[in-house]
């Protein structure tokens, strides 16, 4: 059997199991009882950089940022039930997967390649949120380039909680289904690994299971010794089709059961 033959084969497999363990995974997070509130600064104390609003310092982000702002002038948000909204991980949803999964619930991606959470605040600022788009559910995912660049999980849990109130002002009637940080490295032993865990553990109590909802699929990601295949993330952080359709079929239960609530 040649490469190309073991990861497709790989890939049906994945998708079988993930379908049938996502649903009970994704709706069990949704029973959780009501948690604490996001990490805040101590009183007295400025805002970090990570919850500041401000442009990522990286010019072809600010070329997305504008061209994004171009196709939702010409387009009719007004329809959109559901927004997924991030970095790369949002904007890169291989298209067939997402239209499988999601296709059908007139959803709308506004994920930046190379964004951070200041830049988040910033793009919602400046028009990356047109005032007609009024979604019932925003899918957030953010936090994995400010961890790749050095910020600490405390900053970035606060940058988070910046964008989930700012969201909050922005769409009153939506409710948010947070995802956790998806895991980066190659194994267990990858630094990344810990920051990531570290952040996704101060970003959970964000969910209050009544307008704020939280989901991790990143464990089911990996493999059983805790490596992350390239034939599900290519580079060790970039999903591949494989990444890709786990992480719909996990969270898809959630964003229908969110829906019809």
């Amino acid at each position: 059997m040649d490469s190309a033959s073991a990861r497709r084969d790989a890939s049906d497999l994945v998708r079988r199991a993930v379908r049938r363990l996502g649903a009970a995974l994704a709706l069990s997070a949704l029973a959780l009882p009501a948690l604490a509130a996001c990490p805040v600064v101590n009183r007295g104390q400025p805002l970090p950089w990570e919850a500041s609003i401000s442009e990522v310092p990286w010019p072809p982000w600010r070329q997305a940022a504008d061209a994004l702002t171009q196709t939702l002038r010409t387009t009719d948000v007004s329809r959109a039930r559901v927004v997924f909204i991030g970095d790369s991980l949002t904007a890169g949803w291989h298209p067939q997967i997402f239209q499988m999964f999601f296709g059908n619930l007139s959803p709308l991606n506004l994920g930046v390649g190379g964004d951070a959470t200041q830049g988040m605040l910033w793009r919602l600022q400046n028009g990356n949120w047109p005032a007609a788009l009024r979604p019932e559910l925003i899918v957030l995912m953010i936090g994995t380039n400010n961890l790749g660049f050095g910020s600490s999980p405390e900053n970035v849990a606060i940058g988070v909680g910046q964008i989930i109130a700012r969201l909050q002002g922005l769409a009153p009637n939506a409710r948010i289904l947070l995802l956790g940080i998806p895991p980066r490295g190659a194994t267990a032993a990858d630094p990344l690994r810990a920051t990531v865990a570290r952040t996704n553990a101060l970003i959970a109590p964000c969910a209050d299971n009544r307008r704020v909802f939280y989901a991790d699929p990143g464990p089911l990601l990996l493999d059983g010794a805790g490596n992350l295949q390239d034939f599900v993330a290519f580079d060790q952080l970039h999903l591949s089709m494989v990444g890709y359709a786990i992480i719909g079929a996990i969270i898809q239960p959630a964003v229908r059961q969110l829906l019809q609530r």
